[in-house]
């Protein structure tokens, strides 16, 4: 038996911060009708974290419901970049990185959404209708919209308030991204609160169309898990759905235990009353390694979340190295330790930021800490090199 409406509802609440509107939308569910679920990205940068997952996952219970998700490529806005949360105007991306940075995107989502029956997905690209808009029907839809209502948006504010420069094509960036919702005619939009003032011109723009106006749910924002700003990838304090479950399990850990019932209820799906009864205070690392499984148990399976805690365990609760720990080749001889770990790490990190690992102690070899990476190391068969406290590599000579 499926879920019904009112099961749904209470599920979302879950995870709602703000509903334009309910009335509107228990009126939705009501109708019978398969409801269009608008899912819009700006493909600027190809990752998703937990905290994108949550809307994926709202999304994701509709679909079940056999309502369809409109899996929205921005591919032609992200040629303006929507200048949420910037001081400083977005470069523009060559059209070879949109393309490849949205079948990143699609792979990821393909963690959470279903892509296996086209009547709960279909995917469009907004550069399908803005291509071919003539300059008289862009010009319609800003004779609609006031300069006042624009700069109300609070990051418009800010510039002016800082004296910053505003760009006309940033300014017209809301008016497309409402435009697309009558083009997609979206029942419903799950969004983080960052993009509520553009979907609120969605619902502007398809009721100056004739459309009912699409509603719009915002959802809960935590801390990353350094306890401190939102997750992001250029912070560093994200968990990613492409992290592989032992990464997903080893950044959950670094958690602080003051967030670790917050991440229980947003980022799992454990019963609300089974959160409430676990004793946080007096077993931190008991609780959190329960919330590090549960959210590999999520994206991956329950096998592999119990793979990853026993290895957790095994590693850092008794200090050991890992068996299964990646091998790199040398020649025999003398190397500075930058070279070894810039070897074992080939182009996923800079020469910088390896330097900066030494600078900060995150590096041992054969259990001896190297804090100068020009320092010359002896390169033998089994050395063992620790990076950080989640990584480790394994030389072997030729």
């Amino acid at each position: 038996m499926g879920m019904t409406n009112q099961e749904l509802l209470t599920i979302f609440e879950r995870t709602t911060d703000q509903m334009f509107a309910l009335e509107e939308f228990k009126k939705l569910l009501a109708s019978g009708r398969q409801l269009r679920i608008k899912y819009g990205v700006d493909v600027t940068a190809p990752y998703l974290h937990t905290g994108h997952a949550v809307n994926l996952w709202m999304m994701r219970q509709m679909q079940d419901m056999g309502h369809k998700v409109i899996f929205l490529i921005g591919d032609f806005t992200t040629r303006i970049g929507d200048p949420t949360g910037r001081d400083l105007l977005r470069p523009v991306l060559a059209v070879e990185d949109i393309t490849r940075n949205a079948e990143a995107f699609i792979e990821q989502a393909r963690m959470v959404l279903r892509f296996d029956d086209p009547n709960l997905l279909e995917i469009r690209r907004n550069s399908e209708w803005y291509n071919l808009m003539p300059a008289e029907e862009l010009l319609r839809l800003l004779a609609m919209i006031t300069h006042a209502r624009l700069i109300s948006r609070d990051m418009f504010r800010a510039r002016i308030q800082q004296e910053r420069d505003i760009y006309l094509h940033e300014m017209l960036y809301p008016v497309l991204q409402g435009h697309d919702s009558v083009v997609l005619q979206s029942d419903l939009t799950i969004i983080g609160s960052d993009q509520l003032f553009n979907e609120m011109l969605g619902r502007f723009y398809q009721e100056r169309s004739g459309q009912a106006p699409q509603v719009i749910i915002t959802t809960k924002i935590t801390p990353g898990i350094d306890g401190k700003a939102k997750q992001s990838k250029s912070l560093d304090n994200y968990i990613g759905l492409g992290h592989s479950p032992r990464e997903k399990f080893g950044r959950t850990m670094k958690l602080p235990d003051e967030l670790i019932a917050t991440y229980l209820e947003v980022y799992t799906t454990v019963a609300l009353d089974e959160i409430a009864s676990i004793s946080i205070a007096d077993d931190p690392m008991r609780a959190k390694l329960f919330l590090a499984c549960e959210i590999v148990k999520r994206y991956h399976s329950v096998e592999v979340a119990e793979q990853e805690q026993a290895w957790f365990l095994e590693t850092f609760s008794q200090r050991t190295v890992p068996r299964d720990i990646p091998e790199i080749q040398l020649a025999a001889g003398q190397l500075s330790a930058f070279e070894v770990v810039k070897h074992f790490f080939g182009t996923a990190k800079s020469n910088s930021e390896i330097r900066r690992l030494f600078e900060q102690g995150a590096i041992e070899h054969n259990g001896c800490k190297i804090v100068q990476s020009a320092e010359l190391v002896e390169v033998c068969h089994g050395d063992e090199w620790r990076v950080g406290r989640r990584a480790w590599f394994r030389v072997l000579t030729r």
